[in-house]
């Protein structure tokens, strides 16, 4: 479901360039659970930010769904990422001014699903969040807040879903079950899951790991 070709990436220009990534080439199966790991600086959070559309490729190729997503327009890609892509960050980026039932209602409504309401309030039921439904993004703990997160994340039924060390603003304990419900959601809604994290006993929850060194497949 998706196919990373020689995908190069620098930041910087003359002296100062730093080439990130050094022509990476990488197939993800769908419904494959995949752990990008590495020290930091190694890469993984850009070449999860530019397979997720987020930032542009120096050169190479990146196809998701039979689309190379790095060719399209801003328009169809915008259209393309609300249609097959979720994204939960390390911060959690909820609208601050719209309650945690609204935040899952966001994306559903920019795509006109005639049932968003119904499929807002199931997810916000199954994060175990019903009644915290009403409640701003200030009123509501971390945890809970990325619970947030990854029921909006998930509300389009994206093909791929993308996580940034979603669990790294989270202490330990309630990172730990944070992480738990993401990977039942994923398993069972069969999503693509790419996951960038530090934490080596996270990553062995994923079907696969890939290392990345020095913006290079380890």
């Amino acid at each position: 479901m998706m196919n990373v070709l020689n995908v190069r990436k620098s930041y910087g220009y003359g002296p100062s360039r730093v080439e990130v990534l050094k022509g990476i080439n990488l197939k993800i199966e769908s419904g494959e659970t995949l752990a990008l790991v590495g020290k930091s600086g190694s890469g993984k959070s850009t070449l999860l930010s530019l397979m997720a559309g987020l930032d542009q490729v120096d050169s190479g190729e990146i196809w998701i769904h039979g689309k190379c997503v790095n060719q399209l327009t801003e328009k169809e890609l915008t259209l393309f990422r609300a249609q097959n892509m979720g994204i939960v960050f390390q911060q959690f980026h909820l609208v601050s001014t719209l309650t945690a039932l609204e935040n899952v209602l966001l994306p559903l409504n920019l795509l006109k699903d005639p049932n968003a309401k119904a499929i807002a309030n199931k997810l916000i039921d199954q994060v175990g969040l019903s009644h915290r439904s009403h409640h701003l993004p200030s009123e509501l703990s971390g945890g809970e807040s990325q619970r947030v997160a990854i029921a909006r994340a998930l509300s389009t039924r994206p093909g791929v879903l993308f996580a940034d060390e979603p669990s790294g603003n989270l202490d330990e304990e309630t990172g730990e079950r944070v992480m738990d419900l993401l990977f039942k959601m994923v398993n069972e809604t069969g999503t693509t899951l790419v996951l960038v994290t530090h934490d080596t006993d996270l990553a062995k929850k994923c079907s696969r790991v890939i290392h990345l060194e020095h913006g290079s497949l380890a």
